[in-house]
């Protein structure tokens, strides 16, 4: 009778795991595809006017910014290699309750990130196909990417592998192709000009350029996808810490270099794009277009909405995991913790169908964009800076990781919970409203399951 309980017990555990088969390469695809190696397309003009023209300084900053969150994400992946990312580690070093809060801000982060995303596909496969409505291909967008999610992580990642690949590849072109026009044209700006500000705003000013980081960091929103996958790596979470950095250096690294090429093309002053917003959106493809031509604006244009779908694959697939290990803790619905040959199907789908409904409501919307982009980085840096709090909670406070490094398990995390917070305070005020909302119905949800606490936080 013990044997069968004991088998039984097994087979249900069973059910509830997820398969380890991913390795060092495959995080950093999950971690590049979900930020999107060309991401600074899309704000480029926005951040050369706030900048007075530093755009690429502004990228230096901002990658030392996100690396005091990165640091953290190294920290606390190695002591609680568990699949709820900033949901078990706020668990582990504040408290259940905290950890359900990081994880419920961090859940909208990750539900409409890849609602944006698929809403971008669709608009940019509109454009090529008119005769289909966006909202349809939005759709189409789900569908193909959330069955690969559902096919595996592994098969997934393989066929992000070769998206990625032509997104770096295009990338390069364009890299090429700017170097070969300043070499034969020379530049249109000053050739420390991205770094210094093109002087058309007056001197240079640390303030503009602080001012525009604050935007800037929301480039590098999805490498912190990478510590999702941690019950699904092989080798260790030591190689998971290794790919969350390396992942935001070498994003950062793709960033600093195309904005400080685009900029030396770019023929319309900082001065001329922050009097014209305008002209804000398209300056980079503008920039392209006069300076290389159309054929490499529509190149640039083919990859973004490709590799738009399989951001949101990667944001879908971490959104999942989420999922599930709030399931299995308890605090969401226990079915979501259910897994099938090692795959939370149960979760992938509860996420894709959230995130179906967010894209083609926008898509379906003229506005539907500017609604989604407003609201959907506010859950991302609630929950870094409870990431922040809990390497201090676990490191300084509980004293769980061994003897206390000042500088790694308080200094670190305190600056980092410090630019983050002052990013929420830069947000736009829909931002902080709809954070504020979503905040409140997770406290409700708390405080009814308060008194029943879940086995996996007791």
């Amino acid at each position: 009778m013990s044997d069968i309980g004991t088998a039984s017990t097994t087979t249900d555990e069973e059910h509830h795991r997820l398969r380890r088969s991913l390795g060092f390469r495959d995080l950093v695809v999950y971690g590049l595809l979900f930020i999107a190696p060309m991401a600074p397309v899309g704000v480029f003009g926005t951040l050369d006017a706030k900048s007075h023209g530093a755009v690429a300084l502004v990228y230096v900053v901002a990658t030392v910014a996100m690396a005091f969150t990165a640091f953290s994400y190294a920290q606390m992946v190695r002591v609680v290699p568990q699949a709820g990312s900033v949901f078990a580690y706020a668990r582990a070093g504040l408290g259940p309750r905290a950890g359900f809060v990081a994880g419920w801000m961090a859940m909208l982060d990750y539900l409409l990130i890849p609602a944006v995303a698929y809403l971008f596909s669709g608009i940019a496969m509109e454009a090529l196909i008119p005769e289909v409505s966006r909202w349809v291909w939005t759709a189409l967008a789900v569908v193909v990417t959330t069955l690969l999610n559902l096919w595996g992580v592994r098969t997934a990642a393989r066929v992000g592998f070769l998206v990625l690949a032509m997104e770096i590849v295009v990338l390069l072109v364009f890299m090429v192709s700017a170097i070969v026009v300043l070499t034969r044209d020379g530049a249109e700006r000053g050739w420390l000009s991205p770094l210094s500000g093109d002087g058309t705003q007056g001197a240079f000013a640390l303030s503009a350029v602080l001012g525009a980081v604050s935007i800037a960091v929301l480039s590098y929103l999805g490498f912190d996808a990478i510590a999702a996958f941690a019950e699904e790596v092989t080798g260790g979470s030591e190689k998971v810490a290794c790919a969350v950095l390396f992942c935001l250096a070498l994003a950062g690294v793709l960033f600093v270099a195309q904005t400080y090429l685009v900029a030396l093309l770019e023929p319309t002053s900082s001065a001329q794009l922050a009097a014209e917003p305008g002209k804000q959106g398209s300056a980079f493809y503008d920039a392209v277009d006069v300076s290389v031509g159309t054929w490499l604006h529509d190149l640039v244009a083919v990859s973004k909405a490709i590799g738009a779908a399989f951001a949101a694959l990667a944001g879908q697939a971490a959104a999942g995991r989420l999922l599930f290990a709030m399931g299995r803790a308890g605090r969401l619905a226990r079915a979501l913790s259910r897994t099938d040959t090692g795959v939370p199907r149960v979760a992938l789908l509860c996420a894709a169908v959230i995130t179906l409904v967010a894209a083609v409501w926008a898509a379906r919307r003229d506005d539907g964009m500017d609604h989604l982009v407003s609201v959907v980085d506010i859950g991302a840096l609630t929950a870094f800076t409870l990431l922040h709090a809990s390497v201090v909670g676990w490191f300084a406070v509980r004293r769980r990781g061994g003897p206390v490094s000042w500088w790694r398990h308080v200094l670190v995390p305190v600056a980092g919970a410090a630019i983050t917070i002052a990013v929420i305070v830069e947000a736009s005020g829909t931002a902080r409203v709809v954070g504020a909302i979503w905040l409140a119905v997770g406290l409700t949800v708390l405080a009814v399951q308060r008194g029943r606490e879940p086995a996996g936080d007791a």
